[in-house]
């Protein structure tokens, strides 16, 4: 409910881009934008799982600031390897350490490992 509402002092609120009414505009959605890649810093983690396989781990990056599947996507291409995204991380399979760390700097991130 707004302050003035149902008084003659009523105005209803509008939309930035084409100026008509909220309930009437047919503007899309502003589109998502995410933190640069140079304020992003990356840990890479090797863990070792049930029946000896080696996953290397992509943490410290914010799923809401980052296009994880996008990046998902490009390491998987780099390695050679399937992953997944879990527990907002990263997961390629394999030990990809040195590649992973190598591309990631080349795309802007910071890398502690």
């Amino acid at each position: 409910m707004r302050l003035f509402e149902g008084t003659e002092f009523d105005i209803p609120p509008t939309c930035d881009r084409c100026q008509q009414p909220e309930a009437n505009c047919q503007c899309p959605p502003p589109a998502h934008e995410f933190l640069p890649n140079d304020r992003q810093t990356a840990r890479l983690r090797l863990e070792k799982r049930k029946r000896g396989k080696i996953v290397t781990l992509v943490l410290g990056l914010a799923p809401d600031e980052t296009d994880l599947p996008k990046l998902l996507t490009s390491l998987k291409n780099t390695c050679g390897a399937g992953g997944t995204i879990g527990d907002n991380a990263i997961e390629i399979q394999g030990d990809h350490h040195d590649r992973i760390s190598k591309s990631l700097a080349e795309m802007g991130y910071r890398v502690a490992k």
